[in-house]
């Protein structure tokens, strides 16, 4: 991978606005060269978190009088399982398969954001430099969602399988669907699940599981070129990311930044084979309202210290760095959200700025 993004701006997927056109307009002026397509959660269940990317998985049950989304495991659920399969092996067998994930399409009823964004693209007619998409990581769904007695669905294993491949499929279709308006394509697997790793919350869930997990939906990004980033808005550990394959770690720089230099030896050999790190450096809380692009910046040259002291070329660290908000804002107040996109494209002006790129 050959990908040296000098303080690149991108987002988080979430934003808090209702106006669709609104939403993809402050995301193509604040994030110019690498914007992305706007969830927006407050337009209904369907384009919440995870249920926006159970749209053709099987067994699923949208319940909009309830606000929930869960599997029946009930039935006899072989056939509807046996349909999803056949799709997936069409598509996705690395000999003959297709490549066409189009039966795991998100349409517009889940994703106003994701066609209105499409279409300002088609009009403007420019390839841009990058574009990012992103979905829901496998790991967050199956931890998240549940059967219908409301028991996680990640603790059965074969609908835990569904998931993740769901979600390559998916994945696999946004690259696919906006390739030819960018250069490159980056897509995320938000994870925030992860950020209870290791914790009583998720004591039985076991690493390499989570691993093997992850690098199922990063090869599946890999096989039409994009470049696949994990987001965690919490502490984790860190390595797991990198264990995965991902080519970039997007952690919460804002108040977390300390613990990626906590796993220097991994962050080097995942800098020194291409990795790259996104400094979610700009918080997404009210926070944002006493902050400034100068002292964002003063903030995370303090973090890129802390991680060059343990070793770590700062050179190589600043040309292999993202600028992100530290989480999405679609809980934001909108104002604050706007704030947040804004000091997210000063600062990563700042930055290239201060190191001469």
């Amino acid at each position: 991978m050959s990908f040296g993004p000098r303080f690149l701006a991108t987002g988080i997927g979430s934003m808090p606005f209702e106006d669709v056109g609104y939403a993809v307009d402050v995301c193509l002026k604040r994030l110019g060269e690498a914007p992305f397509w706007p969830q927006l959660p407050r337009l209904g269940l369907r384009e919440q978190m995870c249920p926006q990317y159970t749209e053709g998985m099987p067994c699923v049950v949208l319940d909009e009088a309830e606000k929930r989304v869960y599997f029946d495991t009930s039935g006899d659920s072989s056939e509807a399982l046996t349909g999803f399969y056949e799709h997936y092996i069409a598509a996705m067998d690395p000999d003959a398969g297709s490549g066409d994930c189009s039966a795991m399409a998100i349409s517009e009823d889940y994703s106003r954001g994701l066609y209105a964004f499409e279409s300002r693209l088609k009009a403007d007619g420019a390839k841009l430099p990058f574009v990012k998409v992103h979905a829901t990581g496998p790991c967050t769904v199956a931890l998240t969602l549940t059967d219908e007695n409301k028991q996680l669905i990640y603790y059965n294993e074969a609908f835990r399988d569904v998931i993740v491949k769901a979600i390559a499929m998916k994945c696999r279709w946004q690259i696919q669907k906006f390739a030819p308006f960018a250069e490159r394509v980056i897509c995320f697997l938000d994870e925030p699940a992860l950020s209870a790793y290791g914790t009583s919350t998720y004591i039985s869930v076991a690493r390499d599981d989570v691993v093997s997990l992850l690098n199922e939906a990063i090869e599946a990004i890999h096989a039409d070129g994009g470049l696949a980033g994990i987001h965690c808005c919490g502490n984790t550990e860190w390595s797991i990311l990198i264990d995965a394959g991902v080519d970039i770690v997007n952690f919460d720089a804002f108040d977390f930044g300390h613990t990626i230099a906590l796993y220097a030896g991994d962050v080097k050999e995942f800098l020194e084979r291409g990795g790259v790190l996104a400094w979610g450096v700009v918080p997404t809380s009210d926070v944002i309202r006493s902050q400034s692009a100068e002292g964002l910046a003063d903030h995370l040259e303090k973090m890129m210290d802390s991680l060059a002291g343990k070793g770590i070329d700062k050179a190589t660290i600043a040309e292999q760095a993202i600028i992100t908000p530290s989480c999405g804002t679609g809980s934001m107040d909108a104002a604050d959200a706007e704030k947040v996109f804004e000091l997210t494209g000063e600062l990563s002006q700042i930055m290239r700025k201060r190191y001469g790129f």
